[in-house]
């Protein structure tokens, strides 16, 4: 035995033999004492960092990419709005950046990317809820989608500017043609006898009439007094006919 041997004991001397003799059993018993171990905060943490780091790098990439193709379509629609009559203040297109990108056509309309990052969506917020109008992968069908709504939206506006000027009654005044007579004469006289005087209402008429229908008011007002006291009177005979039968005078 040498000296080593010696100065490490008996104990250690063993448990180096056995390690020796059963390494399987010695890596299990340090994976168990691994997870017995309680977890490490600041490893957790850097694993978080790592994982979030790599996931932000490629929302970054996808979003670039969504950015870059909806620039295409905006492109592709300039010649389109270029067309819109300056008066018209419908269509403010923009390009607006943020965790969805969308290109919008005007203030219910809009071009976004869908789930796969290549398919683009043409879609209308309506009082029913989002309607997806177009959806293609290429650009061209896209473009033409988003002329053809452009083109009812001109109408829409033509419409409601006409039946405006219609419930307000604005009516085009139009020139009348007249026609100049051929000799232009002095006009006839008309003598002042020919002129029928007009007709004076009689003075006696108008105090009968009004006479007549104060007769009529006062007569219907002292009836009707007569049978609202022949009514109270009856009431009042029934109810003293009642008094007497049930409690006597």
């Amino acid at each position: 035995m040498s000296d080593d041997d010696r100065s490490i004991g008996p104990q250690e001397l063993r448990q180096e033999q056995y390690q020796e003799q059963h390494p399987e059993q010695q890596r299990q018993e340090r994976r168990r004492e691994l997870r017995m171990a309680p977890p490490s905060l600041k490893a957790a943490v850097r694993r978080a960092r790592v994982e979030q780091a790599e996931q932000s790098s490629v929302v970054a990439e996808l979003r670039g990419a969504e950015l870059a193709r909806l620039e295409m379509l905006r492109d592709a629609l300039e010649p389109v709005l270029a067309q819109v009559p300056g008066d018209v203040d419908l269509f403010d297109t923009g390009l607006v950046p943020g965790e969805r990108p969308r290109l919008f056509i005007d203030m219910i309309a809009y071009v976004e990317m869908a789930a796969d990052r290549r398919v683009y969506r043409f879609v209308q917020d309506t009082r029913h809820g989002r309607v997806i109008l177009a959806e293609s992968e290429r650009i061209d069908p896209i473009v033409e989608a988003c002329t053809n709504y452009i083109a009812r939206r001109l109408v829409e506006r033509e419409k409601a500017l006409a039946s405006d000027s219609l419930e307000r009654g604005d009516v085009i005044e139009r020139p009348v043609p007249v026609a100049r007579p051929v000799a232009a004469g002095p006009e006839p006289e008309v003598p002042v006898a020919d002129v029928a005087p007009p007709p004076q209402r009689s003075r006696w008429r108008g105090w009968f009439a009004t006479t007549f229908l104060f007769l009529i008011e006062f007569l219907g007002s002292v009836a009707l007094l007569v049978l609202a006291a022949g009514a109270g009177y009856f009431l009042w005979t029934i109810a003293e006919a009642w008094w007497v039968a049930n409690y006597g005078r």
